[in-house]
């Protein structure tokens, strides 16, 4: 009965292969050149405004069209849309009006909600950010105030945000995959060159809130909020490759969008509940702000680092997987599923094993990077330390969130985040005890805490759901990725202890010997890794490196 679909699986196999692999690469190349302008336009904002004060009310500002875009949204887009847009494109106009409703009502919500949010600029500030006063720890009223002038010009961006994302996954679904990852490169160039005029025409330290000036954040602001909106208007351009031509359509029933709702419904609530648990993890860290202590900046910059791997690796990878997985759940082909998660865990893991060592290792010279104070520079290392300890759960878990959304499953992600907020939320209020210099390593280190939980928790369901998803082989695998990892960290210690990347020697005099040091180090941790891999015979590791090696022979 199944002979026919098994007599030809290799060839099927070669191909899906090697699509995945050259979108994934196109994905990558996209989101390596917009995290390499992130970082330098990250470096700059730091050396810039600072990474204490005026950091931390610039950090809050511009989380805050974030997070309200994500309570509204962040989630729905592609956990429902890609998956509608997928079935839609079956119907006779390939899903043309589906999508221009789509657009449509979403940009008619989403500027009533950027009106909103930016008129509530005060509110929010103060909903997100603890107040010091009569002895108590949080942001200073200059910080404050600060933070409410800079919230007025970024929160306009939550409709930008969103354009982004409609934009974006409209034209992954159509497999069209490189704009959405190379748009972001677009938005760094605009920042980058709104910092270095800023810092052409206020020149000085300016990381003092009680300094600013409203020419300052009108600048500052205002070169954030076009870097977004420019990031999401040049999608337009993408719009004829991927077969549609947008006209704006205000009748939005009969389309399937009763079904969308429901299916948002749950991911709203996910999302919900992750931002309300953010509210908590923004009130906490400012808690050590008006200590001079690291708070929200060095999270955030923290934070950046952590990413990095992930949004290069897990990402363009995910992303490419996602579409088809949708299909694949669409057409009932769960076999190739759970092949499709099977082998997408197995390569990140391998990969991300080698960024959680070595991002371990260089802690302290990549925080130097971003602030010459000691005592930040410190904090901001701890920080990273307790963030990249769940880089692997992290990663995993956004493949699992996207095999529930090819399910058309969003109910079971946010009974899953209902545990996670709360087990975050119940070790966030411990960690605000703490004293001032341990706020942001705790904070990170219950994100971590609470992220491997809901990673367990989501594999156990999958697993369960589809008779199994590979977790021994991938079990296995992670093995032999933890055994090659110890030599790489020999290395790598062995030459962070000789650099002085550990006690403030020479890999944390200045910015230059920091960033030799992290391509020190990272090499040689590079390239023992990967021969321990070679020597054990891995596969994945087999896969990924024989396609390039045939190339270089064939030059």
């Amino acid at each position: 009965m199944s002979s026919g679909p098994a007599a030809t699986p290799a060839p099927e196999s070669d191909g899906r292969r090697d699509s995945i692999g050259r979108a994934s690469l196109f994905l990558a190349s996209g989101t390596i050149v917009s995290r390499i302008l992130g970082f330098v336009s990250a470096i700059i904002l730091a050396q810039v405004v600072g990474t204490s004060g005026a950091g931390d009310a610039f950090a809050l500002a511009t989380t805050l069209p974030n997070n309200i875009y994500a309570i509204i949204a962040g989630g729905i887009l592609t956990a429902v849309l890609v998956p509608q847009i997928v079935k839609a494109s079956a119907d006779p106009d390939g899903g043309t009006r589906y999508v221009n409703k789509i657009i449509t009502l979403g940009f008619v919500v989403f500027l009533a909600v950027a009106v909103v949010a930016t008129v509530s600029a005060p509110l929010l500030v103060a909903l997100y950010a603890e107040q010091a006063g009569d002895g108590s720890r949080g942001f200073s009223p200059e910080i404050m105030a600060l933070a409410t002038a800079l919230a007025y010009w970024c929160l306009p961006q939550v409709l930008f945000f969103a354009l982004y994302s409609l934009l974006g996954e409209v034209l992954n679904a159509r497999k069209v995959f490189g704009p959405y990852t190379w748009a972001p490169v677009v938005n760094n160039i605009v920042m980058i060159a709104g910092l270095l005029t800023f810092a052409w025409i206020f020149s000085g330290d300016v990381s003092d809130a009680s300094v600013w000036t409203p020419d300052m954040v009108a600048l500052l602001g205002g070169a954030s909020t076009l870097g977004i909106a420019a990031q999401a208007f040049v999608l337009f351009l993408f719009w004829r490759r991927a077969g549609l031509r947008y006209r704006p359509d205000f009748q939005w029933r009969g389309v399937g969008l009763a079904q969308t709702g429901k299916a948002a419904g749950w991911v709203f609530g996910m999302i919900l509940v992750t931002q309300l648990a953010g509210i908590i993890h923004n009130r906490v860290a400012s808690l050590a702000a008006d200590d001079g202590e690291p708070s929200l900046a060095v999270l955030r910059f923290a934070w950046l680092i952590f990413i990095l791997p992930h949004s290069i690796v897990t990402v363009s990878l995910g992303t490419a997987y996602f579409t088809r997985m949708s299909g694949h759940a669409r057409d009932g082909r769960r076999d190739l599923l759970r092949d499709d998660i099977g082998a997408s865990l197995r390569t990140i893991t391998m990969i991300m094993m080698l960024a959680t060592i070595g991002l371990a290792v260089v802690s302290g010279p990549f925080s130097r990077i971003f602030s010459s104070d000691p005592v930040l520079v410190e904090g901001m290392a701890r920080v990273l330390v307790a963030f990249v300890i769940g880089l692997i759960p992290f990663s995993t878990l956004f493949i699992t969130q996207r095999v529930f959304y090819a399910l058309d499953d969003t109910r079971t992600p946010f009974v899953i985040q209902l545990a996670q907020s709360g087990i975050f939320v119940a070790l966030a209020l411990v960690v605000a005890t703490l004293p001032s210099p341990w706020i942001a390593p705790g904070i990170a280190l219950v994100t971590t805490i609470a992220g491997t939980a809901q990673t367990l928790i989501s594999l156990a369901i999958l697993r369960r759901r589809l008779g199994g998803i590979g977790m021994r082989l991938t079990a296995q695998r992670t093995g032999l990725f933890a055994l090659a990892a110890i030599p790489a960290s020999a290395v790598g210690l062995a030459l962070a202890v000789t650099m002085g990347a550990f006690d403030g020697g020479a890999a944390r005099e200045n910015v230059g010997t920091a960033i030799v040091t992290i391509i020190a180090i990272g090499g040689a941790m590079t390239v023992t890794y990967a021969g321990a891999l070679s020597v054990f015979r891995v596969p994945e590791f087999t896969a990924l490196v024989d396609p390039l090696a045939r190339r270089l022979r064939r030059r």
